[in-house]
Formats: structure tokens, sequence, C-alpha cells
């Protein structure tokens, strides 16, 4: 039996192990693992996580039971500090002997410390392992500000870590342009504005020449004779291979470190491997854990002696999510040594770059920048990796996606050898097979079964999509389940919390879900709870949307705007006028919207409270143009003015905007009520419409304006104003509870098994027997309704979230306008 010895238990370390025992059990390997950390191996992608929960078991790859079921010998927190290539041996530094048949080196990398004067001072942190996280966190309890050498990958992380600790968050960069490995110019410059506006501070262009202070940090120098004041510094400036013990045993390493492997990861001794970041593949590093996990997969495969490929070079796509802003990097993404055309697509409202880059012939994808959203990088990628036929219009791969309209090639356009999942090395033909011949029902049972999408996960919504394609072939129920973390659709988790009385996020993934969340399900529940018990939304701010987060939307350039509800367009003079007022005290800029309301544009986070403070002493409530939820109603001035109105659009849209004022939902909704067939409140764009009959009112539903408009269908026919009420009291709830997450009433109508016909079954003929119980929910919701800003106004605790730097009350310095025809605009960025 051969003895496999594994120095280095972390990511690579373990997935060998993991590798290993599938191809060979204890009889004919025995494995001994030692680990220099005193914890078993842990993701060390997901580290800032680490400090949004404490929970180092979390992040663990797989508890320290799971070794002993799989006779696997681990020893942690021992430095092994010797290797003997005569004797096959390797020591400890507490004395200990063992012997080897294979020696698997896997001891990965460490932060790269540039040899900056006053790196030795109190304050002075790497970003690499939790016990760098725990100490970084006891020392900046006492900080105001931080600051990250590294605008890289990395470097990004720990800024993002310091931003959760509540500390002003510096980043210097070396490069004038942030990730210059992976974006491009208006890439990063993209990603940089997105960032800013999130409270992060950067240097660019900028040489540290040294660490300032006497025993502890106080600032940092730069080449060009700035400095910049800081309590503490992160150095995140990069790798070194962990190549001490090959170096000590007279392996050959590579001129800037890293032990030298074959296609084989095979060292200069036959019988000592290399693998993950301390392995040097033809003059390369690769610091993604990805091919770490394939060069042990090959490694695995050889002790075991089954069939293997040997090592090729591995691909350094990325694709990950920054601070809250995705990015993304494929192929060749940067196009600097060889000739081809860029496809570019800029939003700087939205914060979005995407590039693709296609071959000079125009025939072939071969890589792009995708900044903001990254919902395509998966097919994208595939189209590189599989040289994939480009579509008549290649542009199409980039745009902005529009509801119910195809979008260049999707998963089904895949070969068979198209690799899903890199970090697992597992094709879509192989996965197909799998999940058709074990009849796999559920992601969580794919990734169980082939191990798909259990690396970064970056490749899950494919393999979602894949799955999704297959089980309407093989004519199984397809579950849209709402995300990895929640087995359920939203309408299932909407019952979940209203049966179960759940109150908090945390209660319902404690109770029904795994994992941390995401940015998928966070905003999904914040929207379920908040429409079965209309809270206020502030109180639960961290699953919120930036926009529901401040209850504001986040304009052009960094600035909020305010928006007041003026129910069906109706104003007095004198609110009029506190409008102005307002607007002259705070400089805004004052807009009338197509909602017949009056926007107030610029205005800082910190000054958000001290406005609405003086908009509610007026009368106004919170319009909530920042929420999915109820906007306006739009009225015609109706009978009491026009000749030709027929009823009193004006009093009945008021009515009803009151009556369903903050009310949450899946998606925004609009409403509209004409007092005649002239229809001058466009009410059948909204998604409900009322509009005067001779007999009472006609009531549409289902419209929408938009990239692709629809016209509202006709409901319920010559009504009453009662009943008129009734019916949208159903209908609103009947969407609320059963349509997906960022379906308007239009795109969940016609995703209904009967479409229209059987939602009026529903609401007019109550052919479920659940009218009154629809309409005393939503009596509920109404009964329980406050305004949310006044609730912050007076609340102080609340009030202290609206500022732009946690330890301070200074505006963001970087919004600036300039004048625009008497009033302001945004400068250009």
């Amino acid at each position: 039996m051969k003895h496999v010895i594994v120095v280095g238990n972390g990511m690579v370390g373990y997935k060998f192990c993991e590798k290993l025992r599938a191809k060979a059990d204890s009889t004919k390997v025995k494995v001994t693992v030692i680990g220099e950390e005193v914890l078993p191996a842990y993701d060390r992608v997901h580290l800032s996580e680490y400090f949004e929960t404490g929970e180092k078991e979390q992040l663990l790859m797989a508890p320290r039971d799971w070794y002993a079921e799989n006779d696997i010998e681990l020893i942690t927190g021992t430095l092994v500090n010797h290797i003997n290539r005569e004797e096959k041996a390797v020591s400890t530094y507490d004395g200990k002997h063992f012997h080897y048949d294979m020696l698997v080196l896997a001891t990965g990398s460490s932060a790269f410390v540039p040899p900056i004067p006053g790196v030795e001072k109190q304050g002075v942190f790497v970003y690499r392992t939790l016990e760098d996280l725990d100490a970084i966190m006891a020392y900046g309890k006492d900080c105001q500000n931080a600051t990250v050498i590294g605008g890289g990958l990395l470097g990004l992380e720990a800024a993002k870590a310091v931003k959760d600790m509540g500390l002003t968050a510096h980043v210097v960069e070396m490069a004038p342009r942030l990730m210059p490995r992976q974006l491009d110019d208006r890439g990063a410059k993209m990603l940089s504005n997105t960032l800013e506006k999130m409270g992060l501070q950067f240097h660019l262009s900028k040489r540290s020449e040294s660490i300032v202070g006497a025993d502890a940090v106080t600032g940092l120098a730069f080449q060009d004779g700035e400095i910049l004041h800081t309590d503490m510094v992160i150095i995140s400036a990069g790798i070194k291979p962990r190549d001490e013990l090959a170096r000590q045993c007279g392996l050959p390493v590579g001129e800037r470190g890293g032990v030298v492997v074959d296609g084989e990861l095979k060292t200069a001794d036959p019988n000592i491997f290399a693998i993950g970041e301390v392995a040097l593949f033809e003059g390369m590093i690769y610091g993604l854990v990805a091919p770490g996990y394939e060069m042990a997969e090959i490694v695995a495969a050889q002790i075991a002696e089954v069939d293997y490929t040997p090592f090729e070079g591995a691909d350094m796509s990325t694709k990950l999510k920054l601070v809250g802003t995705e990015v993304g990097s494929f192929g060749d993404a940067l196009m600097e040594s060889r000739e081809g055309t860029s496809i570019v697509m800029e939003d700087q409202f939205k914060g979005i770059y995407k590039r693709i880059n296609l071959s000079a012939d125009g025939k072939r994808l071969l890589g792009g920048v995708l900044v903001g959203d990254t919902s395509r990088y998966n097919i994208l990628h595939q189209m590189v990796l599989n040289e994939m036929p480009l579509p008549p219009h290649p542009e199409d791969l980039i745009a902005e996606a529009r509801e119910g309209a195809p979008v260049g090639n999707g998963v089904a356009d895949l070969p068979d050898g198209a690799q899903v999942c890199s970090c697992e090395n597992v094709t879509k033909g192989a996965l197909c097979h799998t999940i058709e011949k074990e009849e796999l029902l559920t992601l969580d049972a794919i990734k169980s079964c082939t191990k798909a999408g259990t690396g970064c996960g970056g490749c899950v919504p494919m393999v979602t999509d894949l799955m999704k394609e297959l089980h309407k072939k093989m004519g199984k129920e397809v579950r849209n389940v709402i995300c990895e973390h929640f087995a359920y659709s939203r309408q299932e988790l909407f019952s979940l919390v209203k049966v179960k009385g759940i109150r908090t996020y945390r209660e319902l993934l404690a109770a029904y879900g795994k994992g941390n969340g995401c940015e998928v399900c966070k905003p999904a529940v914040a929207s379920i709870l908040a429409s079965c018990w209309n809270e206020l939304v502030a109180k639960q701010s961290t699953i919120q949307d930036t926009n529901d987060r401040f209850l504001a939307n986040i304009q052009k350039g960094g600035s909020y705007s305010v928006v007041p509800r003026i129910p069906g367009g109706e104003i007095t003079p004198d609110k009029l006028i506190v409008l102005g007022q307002v607007a002259k005290k705070y400089d805004l800029y004052l807009k009338i919207t197509g909602g017949q309301r009056i926007d107030m544009f610029g205005a800082h986070v910190g000054d958000l409270p001290d406005i609405w403070e003086e908009l509610i002493n007026a009368g106004f409530e919170s319009g909530h143009a920042y929420g999915k939820s109820l906007r306006t109603v739009k009225s015609c001035v109706g009978s009491t003015w026009c000749r030709y109105g027929l009823h009193d659009s004006v009093s009945f849209a008021i009515e009803v905007e009151n009556r369903y004022k903050g009310l949450r939902a899946p998606h925004k909704l609009k409403g509209g009520v004409s007092g005649c067939i002239r229809e001058c409140a466009e009410a059948r764009g909204k998604d409900f419409g009322i509009i005067a009959t001779e007999k009472g009112w006609n009531l549409y539903v289902a419209g929408n304006g938009g990239s692709k408009p629809q016209h509202a269908q006709l409901l319920a026919a010559d009504i009453s104003s009662e009943d008129c009420i009734k019916y949208l009291d159903r209908f609103l709830m009947f969407y609320i509870k059963t349509a997906e997450p960022l379906n308007r009433t239009s795109t969940w109508i016609s995703k209904l098994e009967g479409g229209l016909d059987y939602v009026k079954d529903v609401v007019v003929n109550d052919c479920l027997g659940i009218g009154e119980e629809l309409e005393q929910e939503m009596q509920q919701l109404i009964n329980v309704y406050s305004c949310e800003w006044k609730e912050v106004v007076n609340n102080p605790e609340l009030r202290k979230r609206f500022r732009h730097f946690a330890n301070s009350d200074e505006k963001d310095p970087t919004i600036k306008f300039e004048p625009m025809r008497e009033q302001k605009k945004p400068v250009n960025w």
C-alpha cells in the first residue's frame, strides 16, 4: 500500500484528498495530511464573508470528521520544516518524522510584502488567513480609517473588509487603473466610479515610499512626496509561492519563486509532486483555485493509476463580485498582442460596462470585460473556450436583455465538450448525461453527484439553466427556486413566511435555507417580508438593495433623489411653496415627472433625514419611488373641470393611491384613473387602469411602459367604485402572493396557465374561493401602513445610518454639480 503525504491543507490540498479518495480507498493508498494552520482547510475565496458572519466553521471545506470518515490522517497546527529526499521522509518542527512513497506539496502561497521601510510597525497587516483577519478586526476597533496597498482582486476584497468594519477605506494602486491584469481603462474607470459611490477612496499611479509613524502606523508616504494619513495599512499586493521546503531539499524553483513542475505536475524528483499556487508550470504561477483543482485531479489520477490528461496550462478567466459590484474578465480580455475588433456597451447611469473582442475576420469571440453585469459571463466564456461561431449580430451578446427576447447563444447551443465547471472539470455532455441517467431533479443533487458548482460557484447559473433545459426535455417539473440558498420558489417562501409568522431574514434562513445568502435571495426575501407584514424596511437594511437601504434612488454622480407622494397629482399652493423652499434650501434640482409628482434631485445622503423632516412637517409622505411598491396613481381632471368627464377621476385616484401607498410587491406598481374614454391619464399603460364609463368604471390590468410596452387588458366592465376596489384588492394580493421576483404584472399574467382568463376567474368569479381572504389580507396591510420616512425622522438611531462616512458627518467630497438652465446637474463623470 502506498503512503501519500500531503504538505499543506488549503483548498487545493483538501481537493486533492477528495479526488484521491474517489479513485482509491484506504486499502490501496494511505493518506496523511500535515497542515500549518490550526483549522482544517477553509474557503479562502470567500474569506471576506468572515467579517459578516464571524463564524469560521461556515468557511470550512469539510469538517474535521470528514477526514476521519475517509481514512485520512489530518495533522493541523504543524509545520513541516525538512524533506529528506534520499530517505523519502519529512520532518516537522516538533521533531516528528514521516516516511512517504509519494509526496505532494500543496503549500500554496503567502502574501507578497513589498520591501517598504516601516512594514514592521504596529498596524501593518497582510490579508491572507483567518488569523490575519482576526488581527485586523482587533486592531481596527481603535481606528477611523485603513489603507489597502494593492488594487487587484485581493486588494479590493480587503477594502470591502475594511468597509464592513465601518472604517473609511483607502486603496493605493501603483498602476493607473484598478485590476490592471483583468480590466481595460474604461472598465476599470467604471468599477472605480461605482466603488467610490460606496465610500471607497482610490489613489492610483502611487508608489509607496515608506510607512510613517513611530511605533505604530500614522501614514503612508508616496514617492511623489505626498503623505496619506492612515491608522492602519493592509498589504495585499500579490502572492509569493511557499517554496521554502523545495529550496531546502534542492528541487529547482523559478527565478521569482515556485517549484518547477512538468505536465504531470512532477518536480525534478519523480516521487514529489507540486500543485496549486506553489507549482510553477512553464514559467506561470496560477493564482486561481480552478487550475489548482485541475492539478489535484491529475496527480490523484496518477497515484490511483487511472487515466489522466497531462496539465497544459489553464484559462485565467474570472468572475466575482467586488463590494457588491459584478466583475468578469474572460479569454483575451485586453487584446494587447493581436489584431481584432472590439464592441463596447457602456451605461454610466447604471454603472455597466461591457466589451467583447472579436477576431480580425469577425468569426470568433476572443474575450472580453464585464463590469456591473456579468449575467452573460458563463455563455461568453464558453463561446471563447469552444471557439463557437458568432451570431449574425454579435452586439446582441452584450445588449441589454429585453423581456421575453432571446439574446445571442444559449446553453443549449454549447457543444457537449464545453467545460461548464472549471473547478471540477465537468463538461456539458457529462453533466447532462448524469442528470438524465440519475434523474437528478435538484441543484443540490446535481452538485452532490457531479461536484459541479461546488468550487468557486461561478458556474451555478449555467448549471441551473442546463438543469431546467434538460428537465423540460425529460418532461419533469421545473421548479423555479429562488437561489441556491433556498430550495423554494418565491411563492413557497411567501407562504412559509406568512404561515410560520417569520419576521426576519435570519429566521427564514435558519429554518428553511442554508449558507449565508446572496444578493439574489436577500432583497427577494426583504420584499416578501415587506409584502407580508408591511413593517419598516429600514430595520433590516442589510438585506435591502441600495435604494431601499437609503429610502431614496441613487443618481448619477452619487447623489440621491427625494420624491414625496402627491396622490392623484393634486397639490395645494402651500405644499407647492414648501417644495420650492426645501429645494432652494438644499440646492435641489426640480423636475415634474410623468407620474404627476415633483422629483427633487441632487441630495447628499446626509441631508436626506433633514429634508424629509421638513417635508413631513408640511404634510408630505414618502412617495416610495425607490421601492418595488406602488409608485403613483395618475389622473386626469375628470368631471370636476373637464366638459367630457363622466366621473370624478381625481377623487377616485386619490382614494386608490392612498389605499395602496406603501404596498410592497414583486415589482413596482403604477396605476391610472381616466374620467372618460379619451384616456388623458393613460390608464391602459399601467399595472392597473380605471376608466370611467356611462355605467361606472372599466378596470384594466397588466399594462406597462418601458422597453416592452404593454396595453392593459380588461378585467371587469361597468362596475361600481366599491367593486373596483374589491377586485383591485384581490388582483394585487394574488399577484403579490404568486409572482416570481421582479416580474411586472404583465409578465406574471403571461406566465400563468390560462393567462388573463384564469385571473378573471380568480378575481371576479372567485373560482378558488379565496376572494374574501385576499381582501382581508390586503386590508391588514393597509391597516398597518406608516410612512417610512416619518419613522426614520423620528428615530435617532435610524437617522445615524444616513451618513456618507461611518465616523463623520462630512459630505461626500466627490459629488460635484455644474449649472444648467438656472438649476444644476451632475458634472460629467
